[in-house]
């Protein structure tokens, strides 16, 4: 294990260089068939891209902090994300990446705050969008795009005119880039709705790469292979992407989030990360398919549940039970495996909090899922369920990972010290003191121990809400309470100020559609479904059930049915999947009024 000290992100790649320069590193489909690029084509490739960078004026090991050069991407997953992001890094730039789905107006601050002097994006529809603000925003000099879109730079052709000597001048460069030096901006949203960028040296990243690994424990496997799907804006995918660096695996880029079951059963990856919005809709599925059997084999499938519903990782259970889920692992969960190509080893999930039975049903299949815990603010990974025995305990988030400390303050809030704790908010010191004090990040999530060990998050600090009794509420360990119903799809619970806790509910239609038949519920479409008294009756038992796990201030009192589903599309979704409370509290406002008439 190296140490993290002196520690740049590409140091990651110019290792795997030494050892295994000619191993498959990075792989996207082109014309329908994975194309890969070995270790030492992707270092040429940085390196290449460096030194067109440095042609632009871009780059300098030396430039204070506000003086440092700025680049943005938009663009989905693809390798030359990755390429893009160690080529700035070793010329001293820092990179700002932003969501696809991000508004125009964010945009525009961003670019602006940051003094972005050149954006990389894929696909016309971006290209047209950066285009049509290029007014607002008159520091940017170009766009430049990793696909050939008129009116735009093409990448490769920034590395045209590069020869020896350009090469030279980039590793020169590069040896002089200071671990301490800031590698990445990252723009968060703000409480106010102003985006906050948040400052991480190679040192903040890289140590939590290390750490994290040391931790987890993560395997050295140059034949490993990870599927990456979720967002590399975000830096939980892109800080796993140097973890897969740093233990030579090979890196798959899923062409879409559409195309993930397809690519996984093709790629057969050992690892992916997730966030447990898309494990539920994976599991959505596998009961969709399950509903569909009949006779004896809905029976096996309903049985091979009921087994993995009583899974625990602490207490093995007795010899008939570990008989009986052997069983179920020949004869239904594999198949389940089958579908991920067969190979999984494990999946990580964080971003938000994971219902406790899909982890526990997915690991009981031979599938094991690890979710972690960490803000944009930490690197991102403060704490994680590690393999081996007594390492992991459901419903937490693991414990916390070497070299970090972890203190709960008074009020509940988690504060963590450690190096993997950001540089600060840039340009914008009033917010960084609002949070770093004395060294200690201040998270703004709630938590607690569980056996003086595991770390379990039970709400965020800014999501708390008193009702007009003064009695305080923590809406997330409700709604995932609640999400354990098959019939619920999505929740977000309300309340603040008022008499009782109230919640809107979106069904989970598979399941409700398939119960309204079977109890021949007559209905026309989603929005008449949910009016009719038989599924009002059906969620209003549901939601009295699940209540029983609370005290009386925090049971769901009414609820409201809503015909569809939140998306990151239709605005009430982040695009790590998480709820946009204020904006559903604002778009269905009429349906929070009739809870409460």
């Amino acid at each position: 294990m190296i140490s993290y000290k002196d520690v740049r992100l590409f140091d990651f790649l110019l290792r795997q260089l030494e050892s295994y320069p000619d191993k498959g590193l990075f792989y996207a489909k082109e014309n329908n068939e994975w194309q890969g690029m070995t270790v030492r084509e992707a270092a040429d490739s940085v390196d290449a891209l460096s030194a067109g960078l440095l042609a632009l004026g871009l780059g300098d090991s030396h430039l204070p902090l506000e003086e440092q050069m700025k680049v943005a991407v938009i663009s989905k997953n693809r390798p030359e994300w990755l390429i893009l992001d160690l080529a700035c890094q070793q010329i001293g730039v820092a990179l700002c990446p932003i969501y696809p789905t991000t508004n125009e107006k964010e945009i525009e601050f961003i670019f602006n705050d940051a003094s972005v002097k050149y954006v990389f994006v894929s696909g016309q529809d971006i290209f047209e969008k950066i285009k049509g603000i290029l007014p607002q925003m008159p520091l940017v000099k170009d766009i430049i795009s990793f696909d050939k879109i008129e009116g735009s730079i093409y990448w490769k052709d920034l590395s045209k005119n590069v020869d020896a000597s350009a090469i030279t001048k980039v590793h020169e460069i590069r040896n002089k880039i200071d671990a301490l030096q800031c590698a990445t901006i990252i723009y968060t949203s703000g409480t106010t709705g102003t985006p906050k960028g948040v400052m991480l040296s190679h040192t903040n990243i890289a140590s939590n790469v290390i750490n994290s690994v040391e931790s987890f424990p993560f395997k050295k496997n140059h034949e490993g292979r990870a599927l990456s799907f979720l967002p590399l804006n975000h830096i939980f995918e892109r800080m796993v992407s140097y973890i897969y660096l740093y233990c030579d695996n090979a890196i798959y880029y899923a062409e879409g989030l559409e195309t993930i079951a397809e690519n996984l059963r093709e790629v057969k990856p050992n690892v992916f990360t997730t966030v447990p919005r898309l494990l539920e809709k994976m599991y959505d599925k596998i009961e969709g398919k399950g509903a569909e059997l009949s006779g004896i084999k809905r029976k096996l499938f309903d049985w091979s549940l009921q087994l993995a519903n009583k899974f625990d990782i602490e207490k093995p259970g007795s010899v008939l039970y570990r008989m009986q889920l052997s069983i179920a692992n020949k004869l239904v969960f594999s198949k389940w495996r089958e579908a991920l190509g067969g190979e999984i080893d494990f999946v990580i999930t964080g971003g938000a909090a994971c219902q406790v039975r899909l982890i526990r049903i997915f690991t009981a299949a031979g599938i094991p899922i690890f979710e972690g815990y960490g803000p944009t603010e930490n690197s991102p990974v403060i704490s994680v369920n590690c393999k081996g025995e007594g390492r992991r305990r459901f419903g937490s988030v693991g414990p916390v990972i070497v070299n970090q400390e972890v203190k709960i303050e008074p009020d509940g809030e988690i504060c963590v010290k450690g190096p993997s704790v950001m540089m600060g908010y840039y340009k914008r010191q009033d917010l960084t003191d609002e949070v770093l004090i004395d060294g200690w990040l201040h998270t703004g999530d709630i938590g607690v121990y569980d056996q003086g060990k595991f770390l379990k998050i039970t709400d965020r600090k800014k999501e708390l809400f008193k009702t007009s009794g003064g009695k305080y509420v923590a809406p997330q360990v409700i709604e995932n309470k609640m999400k354990e119903s098959p019939f619920i799809e999505q929740i977000m619970v309300v309340g603040a100020d008022q008499k009782f806790v109230g919640a809107l509910v979106i069904p989970s239609f598979i399941k409700l559609n398939e119960w309204a038949d079977a109890n021949n519920v007559a209905y026309k479409n989603s929005a008449d479904l949910i009016k009719k008294p038989e599924v009002l009756n059906l969620f209003k038992a549901l939601i009295e059930e699940k209540n029983k796990s609370f005290n009386q201030v925090e049971q769901v009192k009414r609820i409201e049915l809503l015909p569809e589903e939140w998306s990151i599309i239709s605005g009430e979704m982040t695009p790590k999947l998480s709820l946009k409370r204020k904006v559903i509290m604002e778009k269905y406002k009429d349906s929070i009024e009739r809870i409460y008439v």
